[in-house]
């Protein structure tokens, strides 16, 4: 009898386009602490730069703060295998002139256990989605105070 395969919970990717000048690095501490918490686990980290000629370059980003203290190297050499330059090209396809985008594969480690027992009993997945934050926000009454959502549906 061989071993179980490991339980992977769900693979998302994110592309996040920051219009010049606006990188800043304040999201990069939420992000550590979500793998830290073991919520996420990074597979992938890219960042691309769509120049003015609407060129694309890859960028080693070290100092998003401008304070001379190198950040992600946390994430120097996150690299699964699972983004290849093809998706970073196409990634950044859509990314605006003078802009930079962070391309980043991450694993819901939170949902491994639950995403293993699916498999396990012979569930498959048949669908799935993600419904924007601003539609949600959209649909709720006017009348609704939004900073008493669940955190899950504040606005960003």
């Amino acid at each position: 009898m061989s071993e179980p395969a490991v339980d992977t919970g769900p693979i998302d990717y994110l592309v996040v386009e920051f219009p010049e000048g606006t990188m800043t690095g304040e999201g990069m501490p939420l992000l550590l602490d979500l793998v830290d918490r073991g919520l996420i686990r990074i597979l992938d980290l890219v960042f691309v730069r769509r120049e003015r000629d609407g060129s694309l370059s890859g960028l080693e980003i070290t100092d998003l703060d401008g304070d001379g203290i190198p950040d992600l190297l946390e994430f120097r050499g996150a690299s699964s295998g699972l983004l290849d330059q093809d998706d970073v090209a196409e990634a950044g396809s859509v990314v605006a002139p003078g802009a930079t985008a962070a391309v980043l594969v991450y694993e819901n480690v939170w949902a491994a256990p639950l995403a293993g027992a699916l498999r396990r009993s012979g569930a498959q997945l048949i669908a799935g989605g993600r419904i924007p934050v601003d539609a949600v926000l959209a649909s709720l009454p006017e009348s609704t105070d939004h900073t008493d959502a669940p955190s899950s549906v504040q606005p960003t």
